[in-house]
């Protein structure tokens, strides 16, 4: 497997993995990632500005997700709680899984591919948020050992549970 940025010609199949999660999130009732969010221009413009990633098997991707280097506006203010670090940060955000490959520790995979970029960047604290129902998230956050940190609020004033991970050591990509 190979964890790398996307390309363009990527776009078709990380919408159509972020539509599978979209559906996925609505059958079970999961207000999160609807209202046509994140879409075709979402994906695009984390391409542009580089901050898209890919999970690759075979020439077929697997998994998604987003890294961020600058400060997140969302996470200046943390309610029930507090960051376990005030420097510097990166900010993961729209992880996915092609829902054919899910079960098979993918998210593990993505988010060690993602550590090691930040560290790689000199990035040693992790941030993340997600919905409150959003509990496969959660236990992939908790498997890995991101921390519950708090409540953060998206700009449209939606509730979002915070997690942080500070890096020790290197991963497995290398």
């Amino acid at each position: 497997m190979e964890f790398k940025k996307a390309v363009d010609k990527d776009i078709n199949n990380i919408m159509s993995i972020i539509k599978k999660a979209q559906q996925y999130f609505k059958e079970k009732n999961i207000d999160q990632w609807q209202n046509k969010y994140p879409n075709f221009q979402t994906i695009k413009n984390d391409i542009k500005n580089k901050n898209s990633y890919v999970l690759f098997k075979e020439n077929k991707i697997l998994g998604t997700a987003v890294v961020i280097f600058e400060k997140e506006k969302n996470y200046e203010v943390i309610y029930d709680g507090e960051w376990i670090s005030n420097g510097e940060y990166a900010t993961i955000h729209r992880i996915a899984i092609d829902s054919n490959y899910k079960g098979f520790g993918l998210g593990s995979v993505i988010i060690e591919g993602i550590e090691e970029i930040c560290l790689n960047r000199g990035k040693t604290s992790v941030r993340v948020d997600t919905h409150i129902e959003n509990l496969s998230m959660q236990k992939l956050l908790e498997k890995n050992k991101y921390r519950h940190c708090g409540t953060i609020y998206l700009e449209d004033g939606s509730k979002r549970i915070a997690f942080e991970k500070i890096l020790r050591e290197i991963t497995r990509f290398k």
